[in-house]
Parts: structure tokens; sequence; C-alpha cells
């Protein structure tokens, strides 16, 4: 599972976390950014094309960082071939 969400303090930054990639000793530091940020979307990957996901995710999130507006449904269209 992922989340983007976009950052609640003064940079606003849009960022994503992989629930299930974090480890004990960054897990809630992690969580408890995305939780006080502004929930974007989220879902989950498939397991073959998990790498080829997140390519897809960082260049989303260049894009929304390079002030391109995108929708939930949006997003959802471009990561469509990679959610399960």
């Amino acid at each position: 599972m992922f989340e983007i969400y976009r950052e609640s303090t003064y940079n606003r930054k849009y960022r994503v976390v992989y629930y299930s990639d974090l480890g004990d000793h960054d897990k809630d530091k992690e969580i408890n950014r995305a939780m006080a940020g502004d929930h974007v979307f989220d879902g989950f990957l498939g397991g073959q094309g998990k790498r080829d996901a997140k390519k897809v995710i960082t260049g989303l999130l260049a894009r929304l960082n390079d002030g391109e507006e995108l929708s939930p449904a949006e997003i959802g269209r471009e990561l469509e071939p990679y959610l399960d």
C-alpha cells in the first residue's frame, strides 16, 4: 500500500509513503508525517509492476511539485495498470 500526500508544513511538497516498505526504525515517523499531511491518492501496487509503478509515482510527484495540478482521477488513470 502507498499514499501520495502533500506536506502540511511550510514548503507543502508532495510526497509518497510506501507503507509495505517501511522498516521498524522509520515506520512511526513516516506514518505520522503522512497523517499530518493532506491526502491526495492511495492504493495497492501489484507485485510484478511495482518497480515501474514507483517510477511513474516519482514522475507524478515531480509534476505536482513543479506546480502541475493533477486530480486524484488523473493520478489513478496513470497508475491504473499497476494498481491491484
